[in-house]
């Protein structure tokens, strides 16, 4: 099917599109709401500026809107605008997303491809944690952690590229302080920096972290596609 994706660029997003397009779909445009604040339960917030550059990388065209509430439904109706859209300039037939064990999430967006005649398409839904992160890495997904909010994730966490060795620690993390290993709880929010899918990588110029003693930030300030790699 010809699919928009529900895109973030974090790893869940990112990865979806892989698994789409490995399941023969044609993943023909990135559909991306700004929410307002970083409250939001529905949305991806940190460095979402940023997706253009992977949107130009994976050389799929985005949409992009603002959303003016952080309640879901107001952001469930911009995104459904953005739908319209896309089935005018893409002749979309479904939304691909990354969810993987929200059932808010699933219903919500499969509420909204129904009211749009879109199919929903989550190919990460119910996936083991532990076993899909190694299956990010071996696919050789580049990610890093621009957001913790959890007892168990300090500020080293930050902009720290995701490697085989850590996927163990996070598991012991998990654990000991209950912590949702696939972040999908927002205990932490991710930025793919490079991907089969990409052309080149994104190479980080200038960055900002931001810790408060319990929750942080890593702000991309400026960065590039990287040509020289």
């Amino acid at each position: 099917m010809r699919l928009a994706s529900l895109f973030s660029g974090g790893k869940d997003s990112t990865f979806a599109i892989y698994l789409a397009k490995n399941q023969g779909h044609e993943v023909v445009c990135l559909l991306s709401v700004f929410p307002k604040s970083e409250e939001s339960h529905l949305l991806h917030h940190p460095n979402m500026a940023w997706t253009k550059l992977q949107s130009q990388s994976m050389n799929i065209p985005q949409l992009t809107i603002n959303a003016l509430s952080d309640d879901p439904d107001d952001e469930l109706t911009v995104l459904g605008n953005l739908l319209e859209l896309a089935k005018i300039q893409f002749n979309i037939e479904g939304l691909v997303h990354g969810g993987i064990k929200s059932k808010f999430q699933k219903d919500k967006f499969e509420t909204l491809c129904s009211r749009h005649n879109l199919m929903s398409i989550a190919p990460l839904w119910n996936t083991e944690p532990q076993q899909y992160l190694n299956d990010l890495l071996d696919s050789g997904f580049n990610f890093m952690m621009t957001a913790v909010s959890s007892d168990g994730l300090d500020d080293s966490w930050l902009g720290k590229p995701i490697l085989k060795s850590d996927v163990d620690v996070l598991k012991n993390l998990s654990e000991k302080y209950g912590l949702n290993l696939n972040f999908e709880g927002g205990e932490a929010e991710t930025f793919v920096i490079d991907c089969p899918l990409f052309s080149n990588s994104i190479k980080i110029k200038k960055y900002q972290k931001i810790w408060d003693g319990y929750r942080g930030r890593f702000e991309i300030v400026d960065a590039e596609l990287n040509y020289n790699a």
